[in-house]
């Protein structure tokens, strides 16, 4: 089957970079070359790529470019929110709590760890069935106590988003901080900073056909971190290092491309999406289709054919020359069930046999048709063989 071209459906994991990404980061690479800090004409011409970069980024995202602070992507931008706003100075308040959504992304679950062996608590936000949070849940919580709500705007693994609305007006009547993971929101629908009223916001290139190694941390104007890296003045204080010019350059200009028609976009990705999910169900019943059907990323389908083990699957589709995964890649070599469909209270034959397909402007209706088909082959041979059993 090496001969067979192949179908990429795993675009919530990474992207492919649209060729004018390419092109703009190649030419910035040659012509803004220099230190951006540095004092001279190059140094200043760095410059001036750099900050018309941060001022795109922020006119596309509802914020101020001072608001912008250049990471290496999403995972660093939550882990300096979290690990800065909990350093404490001596003689500081004990540790409070931290509330963050049931199934988070490992990025946050993880630094959430490191914190509790600190002395920190942690707090779950309980999702129904359909991956939403439940905001009758929030008057109950222990505000008084509460340091930071950190919680996923769309879902990495089901494609679930939030209504942060309620949470936003709490947070901000018990000035609590609110973090919000926006990585696989960003460059899928339309997030605005200042009308999410988050505190602080985590984005990645790599999720919208920007380069990988890019992402950043928007900051409300006023609110501040301990730094957690150290050896410079970049990004004013909050994150030394040189600015990877042309990077930063990708990543605007990736946002830029999608801003630009990003509602035919939306329109013909869902298309896709919903193709792909109505040629499984009629082709490969019985499937439980995870997470909320109305409130989802327009390109992410996480089905489960009951039955069948995912590993298996992910193995057998990979050989049939289609690409996608069983969840977020930060945790692929784990064998524990997605987080977030435990959290939804799914059964043991639904998790366990639950795939990711995410797919991607690049792909066509013919190649959605010919991904059912392999697909459909697959589970059909998995389930008269029983080699897929879970």
């Amino acid at each position: 089957m090496s001969d067979l071209e192949r179908i990429y459906l795993d675009n919530n994991a990474t992207t492919r970079p649209y060729p004018e990404v390419v092109e703009v980061m190649a030419e910035t690479f040659l012509q803004s070359y220099a230190d951006p800090g540095s004092r001279h004409g190059e140094g200043r011409q760095a410059r001036q790529a750099l900050e018309n970069a941060r001022e795109s980024l922020a006119n596309s995202l509802g914020a101020e470019p001072k608001e912008v602070v250049f990471t290496s992507g999403g995972t660093e931008s939550t882990n300096m929110v979290l690990f800065g706003l909990m350093s404490r100075a001596p003689g500081e308040n004990e540790p409070k709590t931290i509330a963050l959504t049931a199934g988070e992304h490992p990025a946050t679950v993880e630094s959430c760890q490191v914190l509790e062996s600190q002395g920190w608590k942690t707090l779950m936000l309980d999702v129904n069935a359909d991956g939403r949070l439940d905001s009758g849940q929030y008057d109950g919580l222990p505000w008084d106590d509460l340091k930071l709500v950190t919680v996923i705007l769309a879902h990495n693994e089901t494609g679930v988003i939030q209504d942060l609305g309620p949470l936003s007006k709490l947070c901000a009547e018990h000035s609590v901080a609110l973090h919000v993971d926006a990585v696989q929101a960003v460059g899928k629908i339309p997030v605005d900073f200042h009308e999410l009223g988050a505190t602080f916001l985590s984005l990645g290139a790599h999720k919208f056909h920007g380069p990988r190694g890019i992402g950043a941390l928007l900051m409300r104007e006023g609110a501040k971190l301990t730094p957690t890296l150290f050896g410079g003045h970049q990004e004013g204080g909050k994150r030394p290092g040189t600015e990877p010019v042309a990077l930063i350059a990708g990543m605007a200009k990736a946002l830029e491309i999608w801003n630009a028609d990003r509602e035919s976009r939306m329109s013909e990705i869902a298309s896709l999406r919903d193709q792909l999910e109505a040629g499984l169900r009629e082709t490969c019943e019985p499937v439980v289709v995870n997470g909320s059907a109305e409130y989802r990323l327009p390109n992410t389908l996480n089905i489960s054919f009951p039955g069948l083990d995912g590993d298996a699957m992910l193995v057998a589709f990979d050989l049939e020359g289609v690409s996608c995964s069983l969840g977020s890649t930060c945790s692929s070599g784990s064998t524990e069930p997605a987080p977030s469909l435990v959290a939804m209270g799914c059964e043991p034959e639904v998790y366990k046999s639950a795939v990711r397909f995410s797919v991607g402007i690049e792909n066509t209706p013919e190649q959605i048709d010919e991904a059912v088909s392999r697909i459909s082959t697959v589970i059909s041979h998995l389930r008269q063989t029983g080699n897929g059993n879970g």
